[in-house]
């Protein structure tokens, strides 16, 4: 079935649209395209602060592009005290990036979007360890996955012929006599999400009654007591404010949306704190190295390390050109932007969330060495971490870049106090008129499932209708069911998707 072709007919924007989205990143692009194909008639405005279109985490160059599927990251599958696999979070990290791909292939297939091969590729993912210990974990943790339908097909091994076949520069000048081990899955993915995103918002522009301000920034929010809530705006390029009603806010401003959250005012938004971390990459700049390499492959990360700096070394495709990315190199920064305010942190304290903050720290220091560690890094060790991937890596052959700005979550935990969570999380107000999304990792790749989430929280009454439950089957088929434990569902729709995308079946 296809998008249904709706002329935008250039209204002017409204001052009591249904819908604001604040950010016009990968979150903010999925829930207004859903929004918009669920109740067409819907007006939405959304306003960016800067002056394009997912130019923070959602950009390319700002994050791994990894389609994170949990067939290579190790973090996704820590080793229990008795030495089993917990396999449960992968198993649910898979199955989101299956919904993600489902919904794509709609929009794809509907002619909503262009051509996948503008923002998905085909890339294997691999996971690469070495050290006997390492290398039984990964033989375990294969087992355990492929067990299961979503990883069906991942192979293990531990022949250095086999791996130099998969990733020949790994191996070129490795000690043959470190035992080392490898997994692969040929279904991986790289994804530009800065495209997608640019793609996803172009087809909103092209429908009635949305409306994008680039250069907008919402400098405050507060609702009022028939449930509106009143946003004031300030256009950067000329100073001029205007002031707006909406029935729903989004907030997905990325590293922006904690402060956003704290002037909302909402209860359920208190309590929470962000911990900046920040990034860097080695971009290969010798392109005779680049074609040499055709993977995704991710390493075990060190003691204290946050999972968003698993160093991995990426085959990406960006723009049509290939390219080769080692990292990424964490740090810290005060700015919950890359293009934010060095006083984001130390404005985001307040008195309901400095308790949370502190006992998060306190908990934590092993991270802050860590961070402290990397910061302090000079050229020499960062070829050095390199060169446990690429041993005859040179580093004339290899320049640093600076990569996307993370907010980590800290909130509230009755036992410590405060927790630093890596991952995502949803808060929205009881009333359901005001969301928004905290945390990185996995982020982009499991966006629709976020998503669905939010409006399963903001939108329960729409979403027991008939009309918005087939739609959703229209546009996620397997959609309301857990694809892990339906192979013959799971069979079909990644069929399906991986042919209207282009990818490997």
């Amino acid at each position: 079935m296809r998008c249904k072709s709706r002329k935008n007919n250039n209204m002017s924007p409204k001052s009591a649209p249904d819908i604001v989205l604040i950010g016009a990143g990968i979150m903010s692009a999925t829930l207004g395209v859903l929004l918009k194909e669920l109740q067409p008639e819907l007006t939405i405005e959304i306003f960016e602060r800067l002056d394009v279109i997912a130019g923070e985490s959602s950009d390319a160059w700002n994050n791994a592009g990894t389609g994170h599927s949990a067939f290579c990251e190790l973090n996704y599958t820590p080793e229990k005290q008795d030495g089993s696999i917990d396999i449960g979070k992968a198993i649910k990290i898979a199955e989101s990036f299956e919904i993600s791909k489902e919904f794509w292939s709609f929009l794809v297939q509907a002619g909503c979007v262009n051509s996948p091969g503008n923002f998905i590729q085909g890339v294997p993912h691999m996971s690469f360890v070495w050290g006997e210990k390492n290398v039984e974990y990964l033989r375990k943790r294969q087992q355990a996955l492929s067990a299961n339908n979503l990883f069906k097909g991942m192979e293990f091994s531990e022949d250095p012929e086999v791996i130099k076949n998969w990733i020949p520069l790994v191996m070129e000048g490795r000690d043959p006599n470190e035992k080392v081990a490898a997994t692969r899955m040929d279904a991986g993915t790289d994804i530009n999400f800065g495209a997608l995103t640019r793609s996803l918002i172009a087809y909103l522009q092209r429908q009635p009654g949305v409306h994008l301000h680039l250069e907008h920034e919402v400098k405050d929010l507060d609702q009022n007591e028939d449930g509106r809530w009143k946003l004031k705006v300030k256009d950067l390029k000329n100073g001029k404010k205007r002031t707006l009603q909406a029935k729903f806010v989004f907030i997905g401003a990325g590293g922006g949306s904690l402060p956003l959250l704290e002037k909302s005012g909402i209860e359920e938004g208190k309590g929470f704190g962000g911990f900046p971390v920040s990034g860097q990459w080695l971009v290969c700049n010798n392109q005779a190295i680049v074609e040499k390499h055709a993977a995704k492959v991710y390493g075990k990360a060190s003691v204290g390390a946050p999972p968003m700096s698993v160093p991995h070394l990426d085959t990406r495709v960006i723009d049509g050109k290939k390219a080769l990315l080692f990292g990424p190199y964490a740090g810290f920064s005060t700015k919950f932007l890359k293009k934010g305010s060095w006083l984001d942190l130390p404005r985001s304290i307040k008195f309901n969330n400095i308790r949370p903050m502190l006992a998060a720290g306190l908990d934590n220091l092993p991270l802050t060495k860590y961070l402290i560690d990397q910061v302090r890094q000079s050229p020499e060790e960062r070829l050095q971490a390199l060169q446990d991937f690429l041993p005859e890596a040179k580093m004339e052959d290899w320049q640093l870049e600076v990569a996307g700005q993370r907010v980590q979550v800290i909130k509230k935990d009755p036992e410590h106090g405060g927790i630093l969570e890596f991952g995502t999380e949803v808060v929205s107000a009881a009333d359901g008129s005001i969301a928004a999304l905290l945390g990185a990792s996995p982020g982009a790749s499991t966006a629709v499932s976020i998503m669905l989430e939010l409006l399963n929280r903001c939108f329960k009454k729409e979403l027991a209708t008939e009309a918005w439950r087939n739609k959703l089957l229209q546009m996620i088929p397997s959609y309301g069911k857990k694809l892990a434990d339906e192979p013959e569902m799971l069979a079909q729709v990644r069929s399906w998707a991986n042919n209207v995308l282009e990818l490997k079946d």
